[in-house]
């Protein structure tokens, strides 16, 4: 079905049509058209036009009214102030235009994007034999929402799955356990997933504090790096070993997110190994790199330590080995010019930009980043305590992932418990919901707060009934299906005829901006707005709950059927709206 036209875009248009006829010398002009108090629209383009025009901005904006074509969905438009344009939709055309996004029961007419392309997006990136905790959160969730945002506006989405897989960590790991083979059992095949990666973690850490004070130590592990790199069988099978019980862990994790994350998708450091031999050639032969103490690297004039000299980006170490700054140069290489990308898209914490802004820049200047291809970090911030500090336990040490989505879930259990028995939910139903409302809360607390900015994770804020979490929005979502359970033979069904109550209007108007919404989050890479515009769309429905009946006796069978039908459109678009951001709606809450 094609998409439906919001009814901002006809007027806007109507009121562009009527200034170029009224002032043809300006062109296609901008009425400037926002969402008013005032009326339902205020167009505020014409002052700026009359300026430049050397006109009175009221006679030009009474010119302009004169020339609008109101057709059926403008009933009034007045100028007010010195030339503003105060406009009011017909309660008509507001019912047609929902009754075409009801009629699209996919996409609720939700617009694809003009210019579609392909997008490789890095997000999700947990390391190998190492525990997921709370830092892991936000590049997780962040990046699967957008990803459901651009797919469902069009755009061919690649997930990359950027791992940390390889390095000196897996040489001084192996190493240690080669010299302790009691510390970790891995012939035992029940050992898998949490408990098997609590293994791993404890190992890693009891590998490093040997790694960094005992240098005898140190050497066998580095020679251990190089028997990886050289590919001894041995060796290269206890790494692999160490891989695959870290898939199988993050896979369970993931799942307790929620979130699908597909093994073809991970690809991670190692991934590059055959190509960073090539990628330092090419860098060194075209004169972007160059030898300084020993190391291949990448200067700019605009980037300096403290003390005033310039700060490389390292490719290649003085050893011989490859920095982080190889293995990324590779993946652009890769993206670029196999997986065909015109964006490249890397979700990862605000404290790596300047890495990413070096690694851009050398991509630029190698030609690998052409100028149809472009490069965008998404960052974000951290995840803090209630005292406003990263959050940590009690004890100093970072958090969890699996403990506090166990915990999150607890909560949310028990929120659904206290309502479980006037619902009638059986106990399979209150453990089912409890994940959903528990994930959601964690999910919710991070998109609805601007990527770049740091967030305050509080579990009783997050579960609390009231205010902007999942959880208001999963209640509103759940009571319009109740209601829809009490209609009996009642249908919704759109009545263009009928005068719309002010409540009414304003939920009609608010669900027409749907596809906008939806539109600017995917191309701006921005969950938050469209996690404000459902949080708007509930608060909608709790006035409209409060000065409109919907299944009074004392209604007219139209006044219910069209009631049932803002209603019923108001769940649908909260439910896909939600499932763009990775939540579900459970029907029964």
């Amino acid at each position: 079905m094609a998409s439906v036209t919001s009814l901002t875009a006809s007027v806007h248009q109507r009121l562009a049509d009527a200034l170029t006829a009224a002032l043809p010398e300006a062109g296609a002009a901008d009425p400037l058209l926002r969402r008013s108090d005032r009326a339902d629209f205020q167009a505020n383009g014409i002052l700026a036009l009359a300026k430049k025009a050397k006109a009175n901005p009221r006679e030009l904006a009474t010119q302009v009214v004169a020339r609008v074509e109101s057709g059926d969905v403008i009933q009034d438009i007045e100028v007010s102030g010195p030339g503003f344009l105060n406009i009011t939709i017909s309660d008509g055309a507001i019912t047609r235009t929902l009754a075409a996004r009801y009629a699209d029961a996919a996409r609720l007419g939700v617009p694809f994007a003009e210019h579609p392309g392909t997008t490789v997006i890095d997000y999700a990136q947990p390391n190998v034999a190492k525990e997921m905790h709370v830092g892991h959160l936000r590049s997780a969730v962040i990046g699967d929402a957008v990803v459901q945002l651009l797919e469902f506006t069009g755009e061919t989405v690649v997930r990359r799955h950027h791992i940390g897989d390889w390095g000196t960590q897996f040489g001084m790991l192996i190493q240690y356990l080669d010299e302790h083979p009691g510390e970790l059992d891995h012939k035992d095949a029940e050992v898998t997933g949490e408990e098997a990666m609590s293994n791993l973690d404890r190992l890693y850490k009891t590998a490093r504090r040997l790694f960094d004070s005992d240098e005898e130590f140190k050497t066998r592990a580095r020679r251990r790096v190089v028997d990886l790199q050289a590919g001894e069988p041995k060796t290269l099978a206890a790494w692999q070993k160490f891989v695959d019980e870290s898939k199988i862990y993050f896979f369970s994790v993931f799942e307790k997110l929620d979130m699908e994350i597909r093994d073809a998708d991970i690809v991670g450091e190692s991934g590059y190994n055959d190509m960073l031999d090539e990628t330092c050639r090419l860098l060194e032969e075209s004169g972007v790199a160059e030898i300084s103490d020993g190391a291949l690297c990448v200067f700019f004039d605009d980037i300096k330590g403290p003390d005033g000299n310039r700060v490389p980006l390292i490719v290649r170490k003085s050893d011989g080995g490859y920095g982080y700054a190889a293995t990324d140069l590779s993946a652009i290489r890769d993206r670029v010019f196999n997986l065909k990308a015109s964006t490249l898209l890397y979700v990862v914490d605000a404290r790596q930009s300047l890495h990413f802004r070096m690694v851009f820049e050398t991509a630029r200047r190698a030609g690998w980043l052409g100028e149809d291809v472009t490069a965008f970090q998404l960052a974000f911030g951290t995840v803090l305590g209630k005292d406003g500090k990263p959050f940590k336990t009690r004890e100093g040490e970072t958090v969890k992932l699996e403990d506090l989505l166990d915990e999150a879930v607890q909560r949310a259990t028990a929120v659904v418990r206290e309502k479980a028995e006037k619902v009638g939910l059986s106990e399979r139903e209150i453990v089912e919901n409890g994940r959903y409302v528990g994930v959601g809360a964690v999910k919710y607390a991070d998109l609805s707060t601007s990527a770049v900015r740091d967030y305050k994770f509080d579990l009783d804020q997050m579960v609390s009934l009231n205010g902007d979490t999942s959880v208001y929005l999963q209640y509103a979502y759940a009571r319009i299906q109740s209601i829809l359970r009490k209609a009996g033979d009642a249908r919704p069904a759109a009545h263009p005829e009928l005068e719309l109550a002010p409540a009414e209007r304003a939920l009609g108007l608010h669900l027409d901006r749907f596809g906008e919404e939806v539109t600017e989050a995917a191309k701006e890479y921005a969950p938050h707005k469209l996690a404000a515009y459902l949080y708007q769309l509930a608060s909608h429905l709790t006035t409209f709950y409060d000065q409109c009946q919907v299944l009074s006796p004392d209604n007219a069978p139209e006044v219910v059927e069209n009631r049932l039908f803002l209603v019923d459109l108001t769940a649908r678009t909260l439910h896909n709206g939600m499932a763009l951001l990775g939540i579900r709606t459970p029907d029964r809450l």
